[in-house]
């Protein structure tokens, strides 16, 4: 064997070097390069305890772009990081190198070929947008992480991901047949199973491209023997260099040999990917067992029946998910136990799928654990419990209990052969008791590969001790079952230091001699995988970690007390990624339309972590940079309701523009906007003459220079607002009567008493119809949304006070107050109690606030049978409320995401063209599927224009609907002190 080139470490880069290497890409790519403070932050983390700030961030916008970046960065000896969407566990995706974004721009499925059941894919296509490719010819991408939604391709085969059907389809590697791959030497070319033929050729064709292939075999055939003998036989061995995919007797496959490297060898540019054949017709079989061991035990027994998926999770998460309150309606349809097993069979055929799991709950029903069973073969209903098991990790992921440490990642993916995996974990959960540790298990048991998220201390020194003697052990208990250390997420950092415990020293060297085959002058992710830093290093909130506790305006959850809790807030996003998911909820409509990163809730949780932090970024020195991207975030709670963790970055956004306008003057839009409670429903009064201006082209100009879109188109001012009307008159009339029983006070808001009157008369007339009493308060007072959006929080606060006054009244006799407005809603339900956490009326008020929707349901109402009616859900309405209401009306509920209008950021004339985008990308399409003549509900007013605006259709208010209606049935008594808030997707 020749003398393989000798790995150097990377050399800390230099000033000059950035400089120039900053220049040259500036002048021979189209890329994004940025080198400023606020995009390095935000590439600082990803979902692992590791915190490295980037050199920089380049962002190629073509394959020819991603090549040249390898090349200049090889040639200026400047570390470099492959990235997709940063969703490793294992420190893989973080770096003190040049970090190259691959998924903004290249994400195109290049081809998809059905005979030869070949996929072609740049790197940042994502793992379910080539499925959906696929599946137009019955075809599939087997491995599927729970990060299927967001993880790319090119991520994917960095890391060697699997996910819950690898039982059917294999990890990655598997999957992989070529790879068209640039080097940091500069080289380019093809990589796969390497006949003699195709030896030859990379041979002829000279360069660096023969060198590496010649150097490859060589390694090969010097190393042989220690491959076969020291490689651990088990499907999930993900740990390691795949060097035995360079054997003969595999093909001397370069192309698998890669998958897995993450980012240490060389850059994927295009991957032709292997395709399998969809079994579209899925049946789930669910096992509940006493213990995740008796779970365990009984995977040798299911696996000959043919599963296609088979996944454990234990009470940890279940109980972790109550203890929150979240997904109950899920939970409560899985078979009881303290453990569960979800089998999944597919067929082409649904009665073939059904047979299969059949034939499997009558095996069970033998096993001597005696599991419970339950057979679900609803799509909706598996849909929900897969849920349970992709995010319910991740939403029990802070601690709840004062100074108990997170459940976090650390230990977090072993694999061992299914047979063995019982005994396994038995004396691993020993192994977590002994250290002190509590901890969650769950994971892929049909290919015997499990999580954990265990609560290690890591902000203490002694915590941090205890933690690298547990990892030892740990891993040493994997070694003794002959397993793997990483069985889906790879070494990274995380594993790469215990690496010489699962592996000889001959293996290690020829891990060494191979990456610097590839890279002989380490600047390809170094320190990750092979000759790893320490796994106490860069550690992201580790003992030296320090946050600014500067007083907060809102108080949130996890705080001791009124104003706190800010810092612990910032800490809630662990970096998952599921706000870069493009298709289905509402998180996050700006990063769908722009797919960048400073614009998805995780980018801009990272900016508050990182501005509390003081270290690369800071409030006063960063402030413009951090407020453009608040300018493009829509205030509209998607992250509340979808982020497993419940990121509330409006919250955080309000804050930062609270402090923002401390020291600067609000541009007058911005300014007109906050006070639009206070000067609308004067402005009804001359609501022709305002028409009239709005339509104006002389008025519009001048609006533009103040920040006014020029497409705005403005609603019409009614003529006469709600309450001077004659309806709003009778009923003051009341006057200050007592509140009784079935009296149900009607918020007047501004919006609806502005421009949209008669809404808040159908409100009257259902309230009427059904037997209760219409009450108003005794003057108008605006909710106060507009003050939150630009951060006039001192403002707010008066106007919530100013609220309890005027319905201080219906609250102390516990009526019912009816929103029409979902912004109202959370107003009520969200914001008032993190603004007056010691006011015992804001607490009743958000109590007794209902919806529309919920008023009918309780009151006893339902939708006319021969009436198909369509909601689309405002944004906040789903994340204060949710839709469980209406789907009980009759209503069917429309996936319609956020329609970007979201109060003023669709007039604003920075953000108008990105509300249109927003609108376009999943509203505007999911509505043209509907007939013409369909009943679309939009209880939004900001919803309603944008609908109007790109579909032509003229959306109705629920209380419109309600009031057309054919008589319910006989109203009956209702409580309403504790309104149903049930959330659905």
């Amino acid at each position: 064997m020749t003398a393989m080139p000798q790995r150097q470490a990377s050399a800390p880069t230099d000033l000059n070097a950035l400089l120039r290497l900053r220049s040259r890409l500036e002048a021979e790519t189209t890329a994004e390069v940025r080198f400023d403070a606020v995009t390095r932050a935000i590439y600082a983390s990803e979902a692992s305890n590791y915190r490295q700030v980037p050199l920089g961030v380049v962002i190629p916008k073509s394959v020819d772009d991603l090549e040249t970046t390898v090349r200049l960065c090889g040639e200026l000896g400047v570390a470099m990081l492959p990235r997709g969407a940063g969703t490793s566990m294992s420190g893989q995706s973080v770096n003190a190198a040049v970090c190259i974004d691959h998924s903004k721009y290249l994400h195109a499925v290049e081809l998809v070929d059905p005979v030869r059941r070949i996929g072609r894919v740049q790197p940042g296509v994502i793992c379910d947008h080539l499925k959906q490719a696929a599946s137009t010819h019955g075809l599939t991408f087997g491995p599927d992480p729970a990060t299927h939604s967001r993880c790319t391709l090119g991520g994917m085969i960095g890391n060697n991901s699997c996910g819950a059907h690898s039982v059917m389809a294999g990890k990655t590697v598997e999957n992989i047949e070529r790879l068209e791959i640039v080097t940091a030497t500069g080289a380019r070319f093809w990589v796969g199973a390497t006949d003699e033929a195709a030896y030859a050729g990379h041979l002829a064709a000279g360069g660096e491209q023969a060198r590496i292939v010649k150097a490859l075999r060589e390694l090969a055939e010097h190393y042989a023997d220690h491959i076969r003998a020291g490689f651990p036989r088990l499907k999930r061995r993900v740990s390691g260099y795949n060097l035995d995919q360079l054997l003969p007797e595999n093909g001397f496959h370069i192309a698998r040999a890669l998958v897995g490297s993450e980012g240490t060898c060389a850059t994927v540019l295009r991957a032709d990917t292997s395709l399998v054949e969809g079994l579209p017709e899925r049946v789930l079989l669910v096992l509940g067992f006493d213990t995740i061991f008796d779970a365990a035990d009984c995977v040798p027994e299911l696996l000959p029946l043919g599963p296609i998926a088979m996944e454990g999770l234990d009470t940890g998460i279940i109980g972790g998910l109550k203890q929150l309150g979240l997904k109950l309606d899920d939970i409560a349809e899985l078979p009881a136990g303290n453990a569960w097993l979800m089998v999944e069979f597919g067929a082409v055929q649904r009665d073939q799928a059904r047979e299969l799991a059949a034939r499997a709950a009558s095996a069970a029903r033998s096993f001597p654990t005696q599991p419970n069973v339950r057979l679900v073969d609803d799509p909706s209903l598996m849909g929900r419990l897969w849920a349970i098991r992709e995010t319910g990790a991740s939403a029990t992921s802070l601690s709840t209990v004062p100074g108990q440490p997170d459940p976090t990642v650390g230990w977090e993916d072993a694999a061992v052969e299914p047979a063995r995996l019982g005994a396994y974990l038995r004396e691993f959960s020993a192994l977590v008791e002994r250290y002190g540790y509590e901890t969650n298990m769950y994971g892929h048991f049909g290919d015997g590969c499990i999580h954990s998220r265990i609560t290690f201390d890591l902000r203490s020194r002694t915590g941090v001790g205890d933690w690298r003697r547990f990892l030892a052990e740990a891993a040493a208990l994997v070694v003794k079952y002959q397993g793997s250390l990483s069985g889906e997420h790879g070494d990274g950092q995380a594993k790469g230091e215990f690496l010489p415990l699962m592996f000889t020293p001959r293996l290690m060297q020829a891990f060494r001699d191979f990456k610097a085959i590839w890279d002989p002058n380490g600047l390809m992710n170094p320190g990750k995988l092979i000759d790893a830093m320490p796994v106490d290093a860069n550690l992201r909130m580790g003992p030296s970690y320090r946050q600014d506790q500067a007083p907060s305006v809102f108080t949130y959850p996890m705080g001791d007390g009124p104003g706190t809790g800010f810092g612990r807030e910032t800490e809630r996003c662990i970096g998952m990624g599921k706000c870069r998911s493009l298709d289905g909820g509402t998180m996050c409509p700006s990063f769908k339309a722009t797919r960048e990163e400073r614009y998805a809730t995780r980018g801009r949780a990272r900016l508050f972590f990182e501005m509390l932090n003081g270290e690369v970024i800071s409030e006063t020195r960063d402030g413009e940079a951090v407020k453009d991207s608040m300018d493009l975030c829509l205030s509209c709670k998607g992250c509340k309701h979808d982020c497993p963790t419940h990121v509330d970055i409006p919250k955080y956004r309000s804050e930062f523009l609270y402090r923002y306008y401390r020291r600067r003057l609000r541009a007058p839009m911005d300014a007109a906007i906050g006070r639009l409670g206070q000067w609308l429903p004067t402005a009804t009064r001359a609501a022709g003459l305002l028409n009239a201006l709005m339509r104006n082209p002389l008025t519009r100009r001048v609006g533009h220079a103040f920040g006014l879109a020029r497409s705005a188109v403005f609603p019409e001012i009614a003529n006469t607002a709600f309450r001077r009307s004659g309806t709003a008159t009778r009923l003051q009339h009341a006057g200050t009567r007592p509140y009784g029983q079935r009296d149900v006070v009607i918020w007047t808001d501004t919006f609806n008493n502005g421009f949209t009157p008669h809404v808040l008369e159908a409100a009257v007339a259902v309230v009427k119809r059904q037997g209760w009493n219409a009450r108003l308060s005794m003057r108008h007072v605006c909710c106060g949304r507009p003050f939150y959006d630009v951060g006039m929080l001192d403002q707010a606060r008066r106007n919530l006070l100013e609220i309890l006054d005027v319905l201080s009244a219906p609250i102390a006799a516990g009526v019912p107050v009816l929103v029409l407005e979902p912004s109202c809603l959370s107003v009520f339900r969200d914001e008032m109690p993190a603004l007056l956490p010691d006011e015992p009326r804001a607490k009743a008020l958000a109590a007794l606030t209902v919806t529309m929707a919920e008023f009918a349901t309780r009151a006893g109402m339902a939708l006319d049978n021969d009436a198909e009616v369509h909601l689309h859900a405002h944004c906040h309405h789903r994340a204060c409320g949710g839709t469980a209401a209406e789907r009980q009306l009759g209503a069917s509920v429309l996936d319609t995401g956020c329609c970007g209008m979201a109060g003023a950021f669709g007039y604003h004339r920075k953000t108008a063209e990105l509300s249109r985008r927003i609108g376009e990308s999943t509203l505007q399409p999911k509505l043209a599927t509907l007939p013409a003549d369909a009943l679309v509900v939009a209880d939004g007013f900001s919803c309603r224009t944008q609908i109007r605006k790109l579909t032509g259709r003229e959306p109705r208010h629920l209380a419109e609907i309600l009031a057309n209606s054919n008589p319910s049935q006989p109203h009956r008594d209702t409580d309403f002190a504790e309104p149903e808030r049930g959330v659905t997707q």
